[in-house]
């Protein structure tokens, strides 16, 4: 007997998401639907946050000031921890800022740097997306447990 994770199950293939049926190579197809994918999961996460009146990028710097709570950062920082490291972070920052979420002030150990906090309002907030988002990333991903651990594998091998 299979065990559900095993089960075949029909799935839209790249080849009939882009209407190319033909690639120079699996590798080719291989970096293409990945690219194709992360683009689905991007559009799936902006829909996702717009009713909590934030984007994915300003989720990415929310957790990363949650993480170093209650010790600020400098943006510099954070940009280097962020997912897309082509962010523009200052404006990100500045629009988090004005939804309250964060706060800035000068830094105490360098003046020319500013560090960077998150607020209680934007805690608030996390702690609401805390309770929805695990069920958004599995209903996303559609993977088992063991098929995410093989998939984390397979995408930290092709960083290395």
């Amino acid at each position: 007997m299979l065990r559900p994770e095993h089960t075949l199950i029909a799935y839209m293939k790249l080849e009939d998401e882009i209407k190319q049926q033909k690639f120079k190579s699996m590798h080719q197809k291989a970096l293409l639907n990945i690219l194709f994918t992360a683009n689905r999961i991007q559009n799936l996460q902006k829909e996702f946050f717009e009713p909590y009146g934030i984007t994915g990028q300003q989720f990415n710097i929310m957790r990363i000031l949650r993480g170093q709570h209650p010790t600020p950062i400098c943006a510099y920082e954070i940009k280097s921890r962020m997912l897309d490291k082509n962010s523009d972070v200052s404006r990100l920052l500045d629009r988090l800022i004005g939804k309250k979420l964060i706060g800035k002030s000068p830094s105490k150990t360098d003046k020319r740097a500013t560090d960077i906090h998150i607020t209680t309002k934007g805690l608030a907030l996390l702690t609401q997306l805390d309770r929805v988002i695990d069920t958004f990333d599995s209903d996303v991903l559609k993977l088992t447990e063991s098929e995410a651990v093989s998939l984390n594998a397979l995408l930290d091998k092709c960083r290395d």
